[in-house]
């Protein structure tokens, strides 16, 4: 079976969108009331008195920001936020905000504050990479008074198990606090990700999470939709950074394409720098060494035929990243997948085998035509030799026509050195510079040999 992403939760004409940016250091703080009623510190705490103590607490600086369609004033898209400093500076998700920050001559920023005060919001940074926003409130002494929510201190461990509270407008229809547990970090994330254990629904995004002391240590950003409270957080440390680097910031008021790419540059970087880094693992197949990569950061999952297939046989792996760099709501990138089908077709025949094999290579799709954010892919097919081992390869590559420099590319494989067994792979690199993405296909293509019995038979013959 294949792992499905972690969806963000979203709220737009047919969806809800959850952004949140998270605050500054300097700004005055807040510490919540001690609960009259709770019992002695021996005794656990009654789970929903803090939740209420909570809310009611950071109830002030909980916002709704909004999206809206300068035409006709209408809602575009919500997400949460939350008041970080005096001055009105408010963390939520990039995602919340990526109409207005891409298209601004098209979209406008408000908030809404519980006690439904409202206002415009200016975008001053976004961090695209960890899907994080910094806007401020274009009249701060409009929220004058409502104080500011702290960050837990860094260093301040978090243990596996612990009370957490997420706060924001789920679903537009109010504001609300939803209790969970602090699960530790996601494994195999190429970023770090809090795995929040609890309900998290569109429209929350960019709301804070509290600990019992009302500090924020994360961010509501995504949730999996292929299961129950399996919810994700960013670490608050990535929003208070935003909030030090974005704080006296100017408005951005054209379209942020050219800080986006400036961003999604440096993630290729490293995650090339890092994937080149790793030793391809074997498939384990008899004749040929298929290039497998290490699960660090990706997932693997295999599935194969039932063992009394009478007719072809084949094996199946698919590894990809969870990770992807949110840029629209139509567009994601920044990911690498590696797959690959190993065939015995000794079963069909070498004529029945070849059809169906060349049939399967036939059948992959590289994007077709040019899209909104893409060109057509150009592609180049070369039969080459890696190793003494032949191989049918096809080459392609997609330019992005916003993120200038950045490039998709697609590398498929089939070998051709028997009538009735061959193995096809693909892989794909989202969002890579030219360079690397040569770097990248040649590493996949040299992932490709004989196993050493098969070399030792090829020299017999």
């Amino acid at each position: 079976m294949k792992s499905r992403l972690a969806a963000r939760l979203w709220t737009s004409a047919l969806a809800a969108l959850l952004l949140t940016p998270l605050g500054a250091a300097q700004a005055q703080t807040q510490t919540p009331p001690p609960d009259p009623a709770a019992p002695a510190a021996s005794a656990p705490v009654p789970v929903s008195a803090s939740a209420q103590r909570l809310y009611e607490f950071a109830r002030p600086q909980l916002l709704q920001v909004r999206t809206l369609l300068k035409g006709q004033d209408s809602q575009a898209s919500v997400g949460s936020g939350f008041l970080v400093s005096n001055e009105g500076h408010i963390i939520t998700n990039y995602h919340v905000v990526s109409q207005a920050a891409l298209q601004p001559e098209r979209y406008r920023l408000i908030y809404s504050t519980a006690d439904r005060k409202e206002g415009p919001l200016q975008l001053l940074a976004f961090d695209a990479i960890h899907d994080l926003a910094l806007v401020k409130v274009a009249d701060p002494a409009a929220i004058a008074g409502r104080g500011a929510l702290r960050f837990r201190p860094r260093h301040t461990p978090v243990h596996q198990g612990e009370r957490i509270y997420s706060l924001g407008n789920p679903l537009d229809v109010g504001f609300a606090v939803l209790e969970g547990t602090y699960n530790g970090l996601v494994e195999r994330s190429f970023y770090p990700t809090v795995f929040f254990a609890g309900s998290l629904n569109a429209g929350v995004s960019g709301g804070p999470t509290l600990d019992e002391r009302g500090q924020v240590m994360g961010i509501n950003v995504a949730a999996r939709r292929d299961g129950e409270q399996v919810s994700f957080l960013v670490p608050a440390q990535f929003a208070e950074d935003l909030l030090q680097r974005g704080r006296n910031a100017q408005p951005i008021t054209q379209p942020a394409y050219p800080e986006l790419t400036r961003q999604l540059v440096v993630h290729q970087a490293t995650l090339t720098e890092r994937f080149l880094a790793q030793p391809w693992r074997s498939a384990g197949h008899p004749q040929y060494v298929i290039p497998l990569p290490q699960e660090d950061f990706m997932r693997c999952w295999g599935r194969s035929t039932p063992a009394d297939e009478k007719g072809l046989e084949f094996e199946r792996s698919d590894c990809e990243m969870d990770t992807r760099i949110f840029v629209s709501g139509w567009l994601t990138t920044g990911s690498l997948s590696v797959r690959h089908e190993a065939y015995d077709g000794r079963k069909l025949g070498s004529l029945r085998f070849a059809d169906r094999y060349s049939d399967s290579f036939k059948n992959e799709s590289f994007g077709g035509r040019a899209s909104r954010d893409r060109t057509a892919p150009q592609c180049r097919e070369r039969y080459v030799q890696q190793g003494g081992l032949p191989l049918r390869a096809v080459l392609c590559m997609r330019a992005y026509k916003k993120l200038t420099g950045l490039y998709d590319l697609s590398v498929l494989v089939a070998t051709v050195d028997q009538p009735t067994i061959g193995v096809q792979g693909r892989f794909d690199a989202r969002g890579v510079s030219f360079e690397n993405a040569l770097k990248l296909g040649e590493h996949y293509l040299k992932g490709y040999a004989w196993t050493s019995s098969s070399e030792a038979t090829t020299s017999q013959r």
